[in-house]
């Protein structure tokens, strides 16, 4: 199953060439990323993760240039892998306006849980594990 948050293109997010700039794509993603991960039920399934993760890595394959207009996008994100300390989640972002619903990119973030207090990283729960797992794809 994949999370879909639709993003709204911001006039800001061009840039001097009159398309979407490539570091906005990452604002879009962890935009998405923390609706998955610390909105709706999360908070109450996996409370420790809002307390601290980071990313270790970014991906992204770029597709298609976006230009502004007053719809939004529409980014999946999905659970690609969980290992004992960290998982990867994957991206398609996507413009539907076009009729084909065009990818513009394809990404994927190394996300590992952090214990801020301690200041190391620490293991996925049990609790973690089972709500990531739900986006498995």
């Amino acid at each position: 199953m994949r999370f879909t948050f639709r993003c709204p293109v911001r006039w800001d997010d061009m840039d001097a060439f009159g398309h979407v700039n490539n570091v906005t794509f990452l604002t879009y993603m962890q935009e998405a990323r923390t609706a998955m991960l610390f909105g709706g039920d999360a908070a109450e399934q996996i409370p420790d993760l809002i307390k601290g993760v980071v990313v270790a890595r970014h991906e992204i394959d770029y597709r298609r240039p976006l230009e502004w207009r007053p719809a939004p996008i529409e980014v999946d994100v999905w659970t690609a892998i969980v290992k004992p300390s960290s998982f990867t989640l994957r991206y398609e972002i996507r413009d539907q306006l076009a009729d084909d619903g065009v990818v513009l990119a394809e990404a994927m973030t190394v996300l590992v849980p952090f214990d801020l207090v301690a200041g190391r990283h620490r293991r996925v729960s049990a609790a973690e594990r089972d709500f990531l797992s739900r986006y498995l794809d």
